[in-house]
């Protein structure tokens, strides 16, 4: 017999991963009998079991207290408009973004790099780019913006809790290009309002003295700004969400 269509069946489990996921209200799921052939998948019958209405859950957080992996944050995703009109989408971060962010990070101005990271950078690997990108929701999340006309990543903010998920560091970056359209300033409005949303109660970040357009809109955005006792030409900006 021909082999069956082993994409299929695995489309199958993702789409029933993100149904759980969805509804949280779903108890159990059956499909049986599951058949799968060279031509596809079908379920020949099917069954979803959900608790009565007066024991739904109130509101609560789609998936996350079912998976052993929180899932893809579907509902973070946005869409925003910079101040020059451009239509850009922020998404939570998805692995396959991964190979777009490298122009991002090679699109830079003179003072560029070495703001961004501390030190001077020729190349950026694949290792350095995946730990950018490779989010473990449960504890991190990055929300990347894309132009919406022509899916090319403009910048990034990523954000990782300490292990009583109280407080949380972030990191941002911004196509050098793109500076002075409000691109930076909506995805830290976004990345403040997801720390709320988590239960985060500071955030805080590592920026040099000489970063004065960072560490503006740091202070714009209510964060206090002070000084890292371990390194004099750092300030540490801090912000009680």
């Amino acid at each position: 017999m021909p082999a069956a269509d082993d994409h299929a069946i695995a489309l199958l489990l993702v789409k029933l991963a993100q149904l759980a996921a969805d509804f949280p209200e779903i108890r159990e799921i059956d499909l049986n009998p599951v058949l799968a052939d060279e031509t596809g998948v079908i379920a020949v019958d099917a069954r979803v079991s959900i608790p009565p209405v007066e024991k739904l859950l109130p509101a609560a957080p789609p998936g996350h207290l079912r998976f052993a992996i929180r899932p893809y944050p579907k509902e973070w995703e946005r869409h925003l408009k910079l101040s020059d009109g451009t239509a850009v989408s922020g998404s939570a971060g998805p692995p396959q973004r991964r190979a777009a962010l490298s122009p991002v990070l090679c699109r830079r101005d003179a003072a560029g790099p070495g703001l961004r990271f501390f030190a001077p950078l020729k190349e950026f690997s694949h290792p350095f780019i995946a730990r950018l990108t490779q989010i473990d929701y449960a504890r991190a999340m990055a929300f990347i913006a894309l132009d919406e006309a022509s899916g090319e990543v403009l910048g990034v903010v990523r954000l990782h809790a300490n292990a009583d998920y109280d407080k949380g560091e972030y990191a941002i970056l911004v196509r050098s290009d793109l500076k002075g359209h409000g691109l930076g300033y909506m995805l830290m409005q976004l990345l403040i309002e997801y720390a709320r949303a988590e239960g985060i109660r500071t955030l805080e970040g590592q920026v040099l003295q000489e970063n004065t357009a960072m560490l503006n809109m740091c202070r714009e955005l209510g964060f206090g700004i002070g000084h890292d006792p371990e390194d004099p030409e750092v300030c540490l900006a801090k912000l009680s969400v």
